[in-house]
């Protein structure tokens, strides 16, 4: 039986290499995530803050910090999406301006339980360190573990300058005053009045 000595073409030769295959999937790709990511770099929602945006403040963002070290993302996201459903639930759906100042932002759609974009507000403080501390004391139901440990966890007032310079570095517009009075701010809070802080600030930008 003859055989062919043909060198293979076309789609035949990207199939049997491997290292063809892999450099045009990883080409394809970029190319792929450039023409989705860059636009959004030049469109004005997508990098100018909403009207009434603020910076953390240095108890907030030391509450947002404790919010991600214990991993409360995993259960609740804060993006509230453009639909009748989520919107008479949640309220106002999020806006990519009201995220400028978050690195990383809390996005998300995994919620175990509910959205907290739009929480700020909705409770007092002490709803909230009664909740934290012992969830089923208010909402029976819950499956939400306790963090009872917040109470009595003092914040580090010298871990506060380095954060908001770093942050700074990023575009967050701190000023060198706010920097500098950053460490007395959070003097003698805790990490439960740091995270309520949080919460209660949550989505407040827009009315």
């Amino acid at each position: 039986m003859a055989h062919s000595n043909q060198t293979p073409k076309g789609h035949e030769r990207i199939e049997t290499s491997n290292f063809l295959m892999i450099v045009l999937i990883l080409l394809a790709v970029a190319v792929g995530g450039l023409v989705e990511i860059v636009p959004l770099f030049f469109q004005r929602s997508t990098t100018q803050p909403v009207e009434g945006l603020k910076p953390y403040t240095a108890l907030q963002l030391a509450g947002r910090d404790v919010y991600i070290r214990e991993g409360c993302y995993n259960c609740h996201s804060q993006m509230i999406r453009p639909f009748r459903s989520e919107t008479l639930r949640y309220g106002p759906y999020s806006k990519a301006g009201e995220f400028v100042y978050d690195h990383p932002f809390q996005w998300g759609s995994k919620r175990t339980g509910p959205d907290l974009h739009r929480v700020g507000g909705k409770y007092n403080d002490e709803w909230h360190r009664l909740h934290l501390i012992s969830p089923r004391s208010l909402v029976p139901e819950s499956n939400m573990p306790a963090y009872p440990w917040l109470e009595n966890a003092q914040i580090d007032p010298a871990s506060m300058a380095p954060r908001l310079k770093a942050l700074r570095t990023l575009g967050v517009p701190y000023t060198d005053e706010e920097v500098k009075a950053s460490g007395e701010a959070v003097k003698g809070k805790t990490e439960l009045d740091a995270l309520v802080a949080y919460l209660q600030v949550l989505g407040t930008a827009v009315k």
